[in-house]
């Protein structure tokens, strides 16, 4: 059989990688049932859902034929490698400076990653992006996330 779109090739086995990984990760937690759906019910049907579209995905690379095979490029490291570190700097940050801080770096770092870099566009998403979290995670679904840091609180 012959691979007609490397990129949908590839990107459907990822899908399908994914959502396997997280399907036998979510049976690890009770299911409940649809009336009362426990802590695996949502992860295990999100899961199923990622992998059945990456087979869709892959059945289109092998039956559909595209324009020069939609071959992979080279890599991006330096946007991977950005977009990583901007997480490992997140996740230290949060709990020692807080969620005020945190959001901003990460948007900040994370932004470093693309070539069109402008600093208005970046503390509009900081602030918004950190309104929004304190909305959803904090007042809407009360977790226990710190907001500022310590010397603040």
């Amino acid at each position: 059989m012959k691979i007609k779109s490397q990129r949908d090739f590839w990107s459907g086995l990822m899908f399908i990688a994914a959502g396997v990984v997280f399907a036998v990760g979510a049976t690890n937690y009770s299911m409940g049932s649809s009336a009362r759906p426990g802590p695996g019910y949502f992860p295990l049907l999100l899961s199923v859902i990622m992998a059945i579209l990456g087979a869709i995905v892959l059945f289109k690379s092998l039956v559909i034929e595209s324009e020069g095979g939609d071959r992979i490029g080279s890599i991006a490291w330096r946007p991977l490698l950005v977009i990583l570190a901007s997480i490992a700097v997140f996740a230290v940050m949060i709990d020692r400076l807080g969620m005020v801080l945190a959001v901003p770096a990460l948007i900040a770092i994370s932004s470093l990653a693309g070539d069109e870099f402008r600093w208005r566009g970046v503390l509009i998403s900081a602030v918004v992006l950190t309104v929004f979290s304190w909305v959803i995670f904090v007042w809407g679904l009360k977790l226990t996330i710190p907001v500022w840091p310590p010397f603040m609180r």
